[in-house]
């Protein structure tokens, strides 16, 4: 499929920001499943200084500092992404390994940090008793990691209510899983922190999924805004990517923007104003499916 995605945030302060500086994860990443034709950051008011790096994870990250001073802030990120069937998706769903297998052979190849570094306690996950009572309902002895997984992301789907503003990015996930409501975001983590409890590898994924579906297709809870899913290594196969808000594996209507350990990794929009006082946000996203590009004549 090929996307263009629209992604506009606004701040609105109520006084006057004299200085800021910003970070944002919004650009799409280059995968084996998916493409980037074009991705651009614009700001208004204009930045004064910006630029563009790769953080510790691979992720794009733009960089932009404003010294004018200025009551609202306006960021649009615009992209064309084509993204193509991942065929690792069958390997994984054809494993049979215990996730007690997958956890010691993770163990195994501790040095390996690509894996390793995401079975660690992060910034916003920190699993504990109530973590761990929920997932062994779940992971018994000698089930298949994979189908575990999946039984983890239907759980969630239908055991917790999804319910704009009932959380913010400080709610602890113990009281997500007391109260059992909240966003991707929550679910995500409860997915994540419950897998690493077990010693297994899991991150946090950021992203979209197509607005408007096609005939006869579900529209996906959250395609309005920034998305959030986790995804399990799957030793043998690689990274599984599945999505507990929905209870579906992410394919070719789900783009990509980032991953990391938590959301404290990928947040779309961060940074440091001087002034302003309490602020407003708004965000829109808008993922429409476009013709494929002709190439050059």
């Amino acid at each position: 499929m090929r996307y263009n995605v629209r992604h506009v945030t606004r701040y609105h302060y109520e006084a006057q920001v004299a200085h800021a500086h910003h970070l944002a994860h919004l650009r799409p990443r280059e995968l084996p499943t998916q493409r980037v034709e074009h991705s651009r950051i614009d700001v208004l008011p204009v930045a004064t200084a910006g630029s563009s790096h790769a953080d510790y994870f691979g992720n794009i990250v733009d960089s932009f500092e404003i010294f004018g001073s200025h009551d609202t802030l306006q960021v649009t990120c615009t992209s064309v992404v084509t993204t193509l069937p991942n065929s690792l998706v069958s390997t994984a769903l054809l494993m049979n390994d215990s996730w007690e297998q997958a956890a010691a052979q993770i163990a195994a190849q501790s040095s390996d940090t690509r894996v390793s570094e995401y079975v660690c306690v992060s910034p916003l996950l920190r699993p504990g008793s109530t973590v761990r009572s929920f997932v062994r309902e779940v992971f018994t002895p000698q089930k298949p990691l994979v189908a575990a997984v999946l039984e983890l992301s239907e759980r969630i789907f239908t055991q917790f209510k999804y319910e704009v503003a009932a959380t913010d990015v400080t709610t602890p996930i113990n009281q997500v899983l007391g109260e059992r409501r909240g966003v991707c975001q929550d679910f995500a983590h409860i997915a994540i922190a419950s897998l690493r409890a077990l010693g297994l590898a899991a991150r946090y994924v950021s992203g979209y999924m197509e607005t408007l579906p096609p005939p006869g297709q579900p529209r996906l809870i959250g395609a309005d805004a920034s998305h959030a899913w986790a995804s399990v290594y799957v030793p043998g196969a690689g990274w599984l990517d599945f999505d507990p808000t929905n209870n579906t594996l992410p394919g070719e209507r789900y783009v990509t923007v980032a991953y990391g350990r938590d959301f404290s990794d990928v947040s779309p929009i961060k940074g440091v104003v001087l002034g302003g006082g309490a602020h407003q946000i708004s965000v829109g996203v808008d993922v429409e499916p476009t013709a494929p590009s002709l190439g050059p004549s």
